[in-house]
């Protein structure tokens, strides 16, 4: 068996010039190809004389999984690529001609890598099933050989041509009418208070929806503190449904909202309001704590209710818009997004503020708000961080003392 040598690294990389970097990563890009070569016709060679009689093994995946350290799934691509590049051997011992001959040889010369070898073997596998033998090599000769110096753009190129050629017609045409779209939500509230989504969307629906969360569940960038985003993928998800949601509210023409974010109605006493101790009755289904009222209540419509002793109801008054749409788009001007340090959300994913609230007698004007996400809203509410406004009108933050001893204020530098 003849050794593979390595290309030789020199003894202080960081000198290298660029054209010696880039003959290096070339050196051992084919060197690795030309390894993976070899590997594949070991592993044909142990298809073709049978696993379970060599080793003992139902399948030669499942061998080579537990030779390589791998899961199953990540031998099976290996494997199946092997047996598709290399001729094989039956159970009687005639010879199975390879899937692809002419890419396996382009292989063997560390000309092109898995991920090109992959996209031959698909193309191949969707030529009509009517296909003669000769065609179908007379194809694969032309994608192993384009394969040398093509990239994937250029064999998804040449797989249309192939297609139009063997199978001009096309596929039969559909219904010329389309079916309506099928999308189901269900939504219902468990016993422990959360609630409980449930759908199953078309692929067009689905696509978008998909595109929309993956756009806001992307994680927070590392702060000036050092602190990553340690949300889990559906967490992300979550909160980023939780965005959307505030955006579709917020929208002037929102049925039932008139552009606020509060659609639910909170009924909470005031002192509990003022102390943030105690619970609130949120839409009459449930109940919140009297902290998150809170900070519902910064940016929202607010319709005051007295009750008696017994809850009854004695005066509903008219509704007053907390935060105006001229004072909103001042504070979209001055504060460009959320105001927190390194934060680099938009202002239309962010929430009006109160510093001091109005509930302990702050007023609503722009010196009295800032505009911040959600997710910081919630951290200045529950957490130890402080906001403040500074002596030229322009809000600054207060880390807690344990990322900062001496509590030095913080602006958001990147709005």
């Amino acid at each position: 068996m003849s050794e593979t040598v390595l290309p030789e690294l020199p003894q202080e990389l960081w000198r290298a010039g660029k054209l010696e970097l880039a003959h290096g990563v070339q050196q051992f890009l084919q060197v690795m190809r030309v390894a993976s070569a070899g590997l594949g016709r070991y592993l044909a060679e142990i298809e073709s004389r049978g696993v379970k009689d060599l080793f003992g093994y139902g399948t030669t995946i499942r061998w080579f999984a537990d030779v390589a350290g791998l899961s199953f799934k990540e031998a099976r691509p290996v494997v199946n690529q092997a047996i598709a590049l290399n001729p094989t051997r039956a159970l009687d011992g005639t010879e199975v001609p390879a899937v692809a001959p002419t890419t396996g040889a382009v292989a063997a010369e560390g000309l092109v890598g898995v991920e090109r070898i992959q996209q031959i073997l698909e193309i191949l596998a969707k030529l009509p099933a009517d296909t003669s033998v000769e065609d179908r090599e007379s194809a694969e000769k032309i994608l192993g050989n384009l394969a040398r110096d093509a990239g994937p753009r250029q064999l998804a190129d040449a797989e249309a041509n192939l297609l139009a050629w063997l199978d001009p017609d096309g596929n039969e045409p559909k219904d010329p009418e389309p079916k309506e779209p099928r999308r189901e939500v269900t939504l219902e509230r468990r016993k422990d208070g959360f609630w409980k989504l449930t759908g199953l969307l078309d692929d067009e629906l689905g696509a978008r929806t998909a595109a929309a969360l993956e756009a806001y569940a992307k994680p927070r960038p590392v702060d000036e503190f050092g602190q990553a985003d340690l949300r889990m993928k559906c967490e992300r998800l979550g909160d980023a449904w939780a965005e959307l949601l505030d955006l579709a509210i917020a929208c002037p023409d929102q049925p039932g909202t008139s552009g606020y974010r509060t659609l639910v109605h909170v009924t909470i006493g005031l002192d509990e309001l003022k102390t943030g101790i105690g619970k609130a009755c949120l839409d009459f289904v449930g109940t919140v704590t009297a902290r998150e009222a809170r900070m519902a209540a910064c940016d929202c419509l607010m319709l005051p209710v007295v009750m008696n002793a017994a809850g009854e109801p004695l005066d509903v008054g008219r509704l007053r818009r907390f935060v105006t749409p001229g004072q909103r788009r001042a504070l979209n001007i001055r504060d460009r997004g959320c105001a927190f340090p390194g934060c680099h959300r938009r202002p239309k994913n962010c929430h009006a503020h109160h510093i001091h609230h109005w509930a302990d007698g702050g007023l609503t004007d722009l010196r009295n708000l800032v505009l911040l996400c959600s997710f910081h809203h919630r951290l200045i509410h529950h957490g130890d961080w402080q906001v403040r406004m500074a002596a030229d009108g322009l809000p600054e933050f207060i880390p807690p003392q344990y990322l900062d001893p001496l509590r030095r204020s913080r602006r958001n530098t990147h709005a």
